[in-house]
């Protein structure tokens, strides 16, 4: 599902994440961004959902730091599964870790049988793709600007 004219730009209603629409002119994703938020290191939240998605054996996990890029988020991770219920295990251990942590869920998409689960907790979203739908949507192509943020497994 991509818009006509730009086959680069998902225009599906499960990528959230990669709305135009920046906190700055959206105010209630700026209101949801700010009653998540621990701290200002959104960073180590990042790495810490990387890490959780390593644990449950996810494939290419990449985090790229949106900051200066998008007013959106800060940062996405990135994941891949090779079945439904791989994809399920990253998701659930994902959002484990980072509740542990403090964190909580501005919302997500995708978690029962989908092959493709979106966790979004303000600062930091999450994909996690079953390898077909990772190449088709092609995030980091997207994203090719955004830095990357080595993660240590």
């Amino acid at each position: 599902m991509k818009q006509k004219g730009n086959s680069n730009v998902p225009n599906s209603p499960s990528q959230i994440a990669l709305s135009q629409k920046s906190a700055k002119t959206d105010p209630d994703r700026a209101a949801a961004r700010a009653a998540v938020r621990l701290d200002d290191d959104s960073q180590r939240t990042a790495v810490a959902a990387a890490r959780a998605a390593l644990e449950k054996k996810a494939d290419e996990v990449v985090v790229l730091d949106l900051r200066g890029v998008s007013g959106y988020t800060d940062f996405l991770v990135i994941g891949s599964g090779q079945s439904d219920r791989q994809i399920e295990a990253i998701a659930e251990g994902i959002e484990k870790e980072l509740k542990a942590q403090g964190h909580r869920k501005v919302g997500s998409e995708g978690e029962r049988g989908g092959r493709w689960v979106l966790l979004d907790f303000g600062d930091v979203v999450v994909h996690v793709f079953h390898q077909d739908e990772r190449t088709h949507y092609d995030l980091e192509g997207l994203w090719a600007d955004a830095p990357r943020i080595e993660v240590a497994s």
